[in-house]
């Protein structure tokens, strides 16, 4: 049986739990997925002690399951969030977030002559450092840091 300090936020019965968001990034995480404009119940929990990010996030999304294209999305705001998908109250699946080696169409290159800035076409960028979070621009090879990037 679960300690009563330890459940945090209502169940869901199937649906997403996204965990381990650092607290700074939740409205990112939330815009990003869209979930504003859910119909579903979102439960959303902030600024909870954690001892791998210092103060964590979780959001519950009841019914709504995420694809890998958001996921990848996901990866670039908040790195290393934990994914439990749930079904009939239970756990099935845990997915840590991981960043893809390439991302497409999700940030924006912040070199101003680049031709995805001047073309309309999907930008490209190559995951350099996955530790630091180095990205390179495919079209230009401006390096850029993924905890400074605009997404698209």
């Amino acid at each position: 049986m679960m300690n009563k300090k330890e459940r945090l936020v209502a169940a869901i019965e199937n649906g997403t739990v996204i965990d381990h968001i650092p607290s700074t990034k939740t409205f990112e995480v939330i815009n990003l997925l869209g979930l504003q404009n859910l119909t579903t119940p979102v439960t959303i929990g902030y600024n909870y002690p954690s001892t791998k990010v210092g103060k964590k996030a979780i959001i519950k999304v009841s019914d709504r399951f995420f694809t890998d294209d958001e996921i990848s999305r996901l990866s670039v705001v908040a790195p290393n969030v934990v994914l439990n998908i749930i079904r009939d109250y239970g756990v099935i699946e845990k997915k840590t977030v991981e960043t893809p080696d390439e991302l497409r169409g999700i940030v924006k290159c912040n070199n101003p002559k680049c031709i995805t800035n001047n073309e309309p076409m999907q930008t490209l960028f190559t995951v350099e450092d996955k530790e630091h979070g180095i990205l390179k621009c495919h079209y230009c090879d401006k390096e850029q840091e993924m905890d400074k990037v605009q997404l698209v």
